[in-house]
């Protein structure tokens, strides 16, 4: 990742959290600290449940903010998966590459990679993604209850992905985790956020466009907008769950 790209990363971040936490109280000292502090947000918890954790999985939609038509992945996920792996696992659905920043926003809290906030350029602190799973966020009583989580990848194109979780019952003979659904291609990397990206589709489409020649050749042949492969996303999935080891593949990359 280059080091100038990730430091504007990192600044826009902090500008967007300050906006969003300039009324946050001082942040938990421990992960422990974490599930009791956001209970009294109705979003993380110890899972009080009298329900076996393995009789369900996690059903979760998830879209791209500000894109219509939407361009959307349904996934089934096993309670015990953790922040870092979904992170993987959304990288993979979505057809990112993983060559940005990111962040999870929980009940208000930062979860994700702090190690890429060392110099304490945020005003906020990042909860280590690895040590929170799925079965640790507490759901709504009312009947069909959805949690909704905001997933930002790249804080210079700021791609925010809306996650709407619901828990299902789970069914014999199925492998978890698994997509299950989708509609359209994500947007190319670097395309330089929403604006840029209607900017590249419409130079993309037009055959007349100016930059017509030069978009298809950047973006390769096998892009299309329109385009998703159930399949193929399953398969990317898999190889993204072993990769990871059950963390942050980008870790397991610098100890090679």
């Amino acid at each position: 990742m280059n080091s100038h790209h990730g430091l504007l990363e990192q600044r826009a971040a902090a500008k967007m959290r300050r906006r969003a936490h300039s009324n946050t109280n001082k942040p938990a000292s421990s992960c422990q600290d974490l599930l009791l502090t956001t209970v009294t947000h109705g979003m993380l918890g110890a899972m009080l449940n009298p329900f076996d954790p393995d009789a369900f999985y996690i059903r979760l939609d998830a879209h791209i903010i500000g894109i219509e038509p939407r361009i959307a992945r349904s996934l089934e996920l096993p309670v015990g998966l953790n922040f870092a792996q979904l992170h993987e696992i959304l990288q993979a659905t979505f057809g990112w590459t993983d060559s940005h920043l990111h962040q999870f926003m929980v009940g208000g809290l930062t979860v994700g990679a702090p190690e890429f906030d060392e110099d304490a350029l945020l005003d906020v602190r990042t909860f280590e993604a690895s040590e929170i799973r799925l079965q640790d966020l507490t759901f709504p009583y009312e009947e069909d209850p959805p949690l909704t989580i905001v997933y930002t990848y790249d804080f210079g194109d700021n791609w925010r992905h809306q996650l709407i979780l619901r828990r299902a019952s789970r069914e014999e003979d199925v492998k978890y985790p698994r997509c299950i659904a989708g509609t359209r291609s994500c947007p190319p990397e670097d395309v330089g956020g929403y604006s840029g990206y209607v900017d590249f589709l419409d130079a993309w489409l037009d055959s007349d466009h100016e930059e017509h020649k030069n978009m298809r050749q950047w973006v390769g042949r096998k892009f299309h907008p329109e385009h998703f492969d159930l399949e193929a996303t399953n398969k990317a999935i898999a190889r993204a769950i072993r990769a990871s080891k059950g963390g942050y593949r980008f870790r397991l990359l610098r100890m090679a």
